[in-house]
């Protein structure tokens, strides 16, 4: 008899699940987050588990990495995909659980990636990469929107970063709205230094693949952005088309329709965070130091917003970088901004 089991993954414990093809529960417990004692659970089912669903939004290396070591067939669950339909009068963490064996033995369960163990490490470093340049970035912000609000003076990003606390001194009278603003330069530089340092180590460990090479002719993405960019997509070949991958990069709007009328939004954080960050910043990028990408930024934010026109620019890379590596082509502007 075929079984199918659900664990719904907490960062304290677990609940598992396993139900037989009819859809009954065959055993159930609420466990310690403990590989041996889940293992141990599981045990005497497994020469009739066809597979196990795992949900978990963040710690779930442990759990996946073990029951695939121990001989399973491991699926993770898309969270975001995977919820529960409206209306249910009740749910909790048993009843998720058997939910995701119903999905699994149904065949509906909707699957992230599981990313290969042994890439993981250099992947999650340019995740902190990433998180250290967003904190930099706003201490960045909330010092030039400071200084602009006491002189009235514009200042770039770049001046910034070359800062001392005597530049400021010099266009701010006020000690205590001075100390405001240069108090966040020590902490900003130190940043900057781990931000090197991050970059130092992911170039001596890491290689850009031959099939994502050609993402460097790319506007804006340099060595580190190709390297983030490589490590998130994984397998260009998991998207089958262009419209897939922009989703997968939060980079499309999301619409719900029934009988071509709205209803609603659909569900915005379904995709990968790290390439939208990643395709926003090679919008930057290009949007400074391209003639062409400035002029379709220019035409954009002149019918909508800053915010809304750089993540049009980001979606012309992001599609352009998909070809790039799907098709192995160096990047072509004219084509792009035809």
């Amino acid at each position: 008899m075929s079984m199918y089991c659900g664990i719904d993954l907490h960062s304290t414990k677990s609940w598992v699940a396993v139900l037989d093809d009819q859809l009954k529960v065959v055993q159930e417990a609420g466990l310690g987050n403990n590989l041996e004692e889940i293992v141990r659970l599981l045990e005497p089912y497994r020469e009739e588990i066809e597979g196990i669903a795992v949900e978990s939004t963040w710690n779930w290396y442990w759990l996946v990495d073990g029951l695939m070591e121990a001989g399973y067939r491991v699926h993770l669950t898309n969270t975001w995909a995977a919820q529960q339909w409206d209306g249910l009068k009740y749910t909790d963490d048993r009843h998720d659980a058997r939910w995701l064996a119903r999905l699994l033995k149904l065949g509906i369960l909707p699957e992230g990636y599981i990313y290969p163990k042994e890439e993981r490490s250099v992947r999650d470093l340019l995740r902190r990469r990433a998180f250290l340049v967003r904190k930099r970035t706003s201490f960045l912000l909330s010092m030039r929107g400071s200084f602009e609000c006491r002189t009235g003076k514009r200042t770039s990003s770049d001046a910034l970063k070359r800062w001392t606390a005597e530049d400021v001194e010099k266009y701010v009278d006020d000690s205590v709205a001075a100390l405001g603003i240069t108090s966040l330069l020590e902490p900003m530089n130190a940043l900057s230094a781990e931000i090197r340092t991050i970059e130092r180590e992911a170039l001596s460990r890491a290689r850009l693949r031959d099939e994502f090479a050609p993402l460097l002719t790319v506007w804006g993405v340099g060595k580190i952005l190709a390297l983030t960019i490589m490590y998130e997509v994984g397998d260009i070949e998991r998207f089958r088309k262009v419209g897939n991958f922009t989703s997968y990069c939060r980079l499309v709007k999301t619409s719900r329709l029934s009988v071509g009328k709205p209803k609603g939004s659909g569900n915005r954080k379904n995709g990968n965070p790290y390439l939208s960050w990643a395709f926003s910043e090679a919008a930057h990028h290009a949007n400074r130091h391209h003639e062409q990408a400035r002029r379709y930024f220019q035409r954009k934010r002149s019918k909508t917003n800053n915010i809304v026109a750089i993540r049009a620019l980001a979606h012309k890379l992001a599609r352009a970088s998909y070809h790039v590596m799907r098709d192995q082509v160096d990047f072509d502007a004219a084509r792009l901004f035809r």
